[in-house]
């Protein structure tokens, strides 16, 4: 099978051609190696987020809120 792909990384067009789902190039679905890496360097460093919806009067981690329960509310 052949399949005309764009690279998620840096959008070049390439083309991929395998026989079946254990004979992927080793990229894949990226248009190399150095792009897969790019793309998890990014997850590692916590440049992509997976969002849920929050709980309504439910804040962020890390995102200030009204002060309740910080240090500087309590003095």
């Amino acid at each position: 099978m052949r399949l005309k792909l764009r690279c998620p990384t840096c959008g070049k067009e390439f083309e991929c051609s395998f026989t079946g789902p254990h004979d992927l190039p080793p990229g894949f679905p990226f248009c190399s190696p150095r792009c897969k890496l790019i793309d998890l360097g990014k997850w590692l460093n916590e440049e992509y987020r997976i969002s849920i919806p929050l709980p309504e009067g439910e804040a962020p981690i890390g995102e200030v809120g009204d002060g309740e329960g910080s240090e500087e509310a309590e003095r």
